[in-house]
């Protein structure tokens, strides 16, 4: 289920992209990006709608994925 943006406040919304950032070790390439700047990146998909949080009700977990990559996900599903 993917929740929306406007549901999550601010505080709660920079600690899921930290440990999204953290867990899947994001590469940014050769140039060494500080962690501030690799939330605003994430925050910035999320606002555009390219990246999408979702709640897995089997694994109890809030994760962020490419939008694409989620509808792929529940096509198959279905």
């Amino acid at each position: 289920m993917i929740i929306p943006l406007e549901q999550i406040d601010e505080e709660t919304l920079t600690a899921i992209i930290e440990d999204f950032i953290l867990r899947e070790g994001t590469d940014y390439g050769v140039i060494d990006t500080s962690k501030a700047d690799k939330v605003a990146q994430v925050k910035l998909q999320l606002q555009q709608g390219s990246a999408v949080i979702v709640y897995s009700e089997l694994h109890e977990s809030v994760n962020i994925l490419p939008r694409e990559q989620f509808n792929d996900e529940n096509k198959t599903q279905h």
